[in-house]
């Protein structure tokens, strides 16, 4: 396809990256010619210096024959004014937007055809904030992401000494879970390298082991790999900005909630908009104010400033006095691979995070969720299957027949996904509902049409093949 992406921020340039990557024509817009000099020393793309909400700006750029505009400068404004150019003045097909303000969200009218002519809008504070929050459900996790809705759980951990399936084949999981219940270890980890697994392959203890199930299943299985942890009750978030505020606005509900802000008028700020949450002035690194607030109690600080540096420090201190597991937000990729699994237990990598919602827009077929792996490394995707027997490679063949490239887990399917169950009525008149039916992947397991497929790729150049598995052929309606 060809790509215009506008701003060369984190967010562009990890999309920028990831698309360059699949052999797309790319050219990114951005009014820092340095920053733009420094992605082209490093990928294969083309670079235009200049305001891309400018018709001039974005017809230099090729917007005449695009197919998809990128917006994701640090200005909404500037990103719908680039959507709305894009539909009206280029009649580019597809526009996506980075969008920071809830009124913008809230509104899809504002976002229709007639009036900014958004596609897609992403907003990837609130998708970090709903990352942390799922990060907290599952302390024990370095990585917990959903697939079909919610009705799939893929969550990394670390195995331990002890473990019950350490130094044994992975066959045997089954053997330990309850009857009807069942999951699927995607991939695993070992210093550094992959994996690939298969029923003979032995667990090691501190192996990064990423394991698949129904939602409802997951913490059963996650017992088998590691000791689970105490469950989160107290909270400290270093940091009131736009993720900070977000997170603890979210959880202040639920659990005991402290915020720190060095900026006073922020802080203030911060206090006004939150309930419950304790709101602190004062500075992150500073280890007498730590101390002072008991950070050797917590369970959890969250280091979510804009400033890397500052995250890494106030992190690492917390660790150091005390609490008993620690995250921060770190941009930089260099520094997130080289910090975690040291003083910091997990290095959150913003634009990694917030990727997943673009590439579901942009993957060839029907791509229902996308998410980055081991920071960009790897990849997991939900890919509809189409057609009948003679016109797809997948539908209608048992899983050990498809024609699979080295590196590729087929790890479950979800069933009749339109079809919602209710499984009980709530003490509070609401109801449980669940979507489709959830089905760990084997050899012998037939794909069907509309099946949900979860497929696990060692290898970003594996997610063409995949697809390319996936597409019907000509003809199919």
């Amino acid at each position: 396809m060809k790509v215009i992406i506008l701003g060369a921020g984190q967010v562009g340039a990890s999309v920028a990256e990831g698309l360059v990557s699949e052999e797309n024509d790319i050219t990114i817009v951005d009014l820092d010619g340095v920053r733009l000099a420094q992605l082209q020393d490093r990928l294969d793309l083309r670079t235009v210096q200049g305001n891309g909400s400018l018709p001039s700006v974005m017809r230099r750029a090729g917007a005449d024959d695009a197919d998809l505009v990128i917006a994701v400068t640090q200005s909404d404004q500037s990103n719908l004014v680039a959507c709305k150019l894009a539909h009206s003045l280029f009649n580019v097909p597809t526009r996506i937007a980075r969008l920071r303000a809830q009124d913008f969200l809230d509104d899809p009218a504002l976002l229709s055809p007639d009036n900014f002519a958004v596609d897609h809008a992403i907003c990837p504070e609130q998708i970090i904030s709903e990352y942390i929050q799922r990060l907290i459900e599952f302390p024990e996790a370095l990585q917990v992401l959903e697939f079909a809705k919610g009705r799939v759980c893929l969550v990394a951990v670390r195995a331990y000494e002890g473990g019950l399936l350490v130094g044994k084949p992975i066959r045997e999981m089954r053997e330990h879970l309850p009857p009807g219940m069942d999951a699927r270890i995607a991939a695993i980890y070992r210093d550094e390298q992959a994996i690939p697994p298969d029923g003979e392959t032995l667990i090691r203890a501190g192996d990064e082991v990423f394991v698949l199930a129904a939602t409802e299943d997951i913490r059963q299985v996650l017992r088998e790999l590691r000791r689970m942890m105490t469950q989160v009750r107290r909270i400290m978030i270093g940091g009131a900005g736009n993720i900070g505020l977000r997170v603890a606005t979210a959880l202040e509900h639920r659990y005991e909630v402290k915020l720190i802000e060095n900026q006073i008028s922020r802080a203030e700020f911060a206090a006004q908009k939150l309930n419950s949450a304790l709101v602190l002035s004062g500075d992150t690194t500073d280890e007498a104010l730590l101390d002072q607030e008991n950070i050797q109690e917590m369970d959890l600080f969250l280091a979510l400033t804009n400033d890397d540096e500052n995250n890494i420090m106030s992190a690492s201190l917390a660790k150091r006095m005390g609490c008993k597991r620690v995250v921060a937000i770190i941009n930089r990729r260099a520094y997130a691979e080289m910090i975690q699994g040291g003083p910091i237990d997990i290095a959150i990598s913003p634009a990694q995070v917030s990727i997943g919602s673009m590439l579901a827009h942009i993957r060839r077929g029907d791509v229902s969720a996308v998410h980055s792996l081991r920071r960009g490394a790897a990849e997991a995707l939900e890919l509809v299957a189409h057609g009948d027997r003679k016109n797809s490679a997948v539908i209608g063949r048992r899983i050990d027949e498809i024609d699979w490239p080295a590196g590729v887990t087929v790890a479950a399917l979800v069933r009749h996904f339109d079809q919602i169950e209710v499984l009980r009525v709530r003490d509070d008149g609401t109801t449980e509902r669940r979507a489709g039916h959830v089905i760990i992947a084997h050899g012998d397991t037939v794909i069907e049409p509309d099946d949900h497929v979860i497929v696990f790729c060692l290898s970003k150049k594996l997610v063409r093949k995949v697809e390319a598995l996936f597409q019907v052929s000509v003809g199919f309606l």
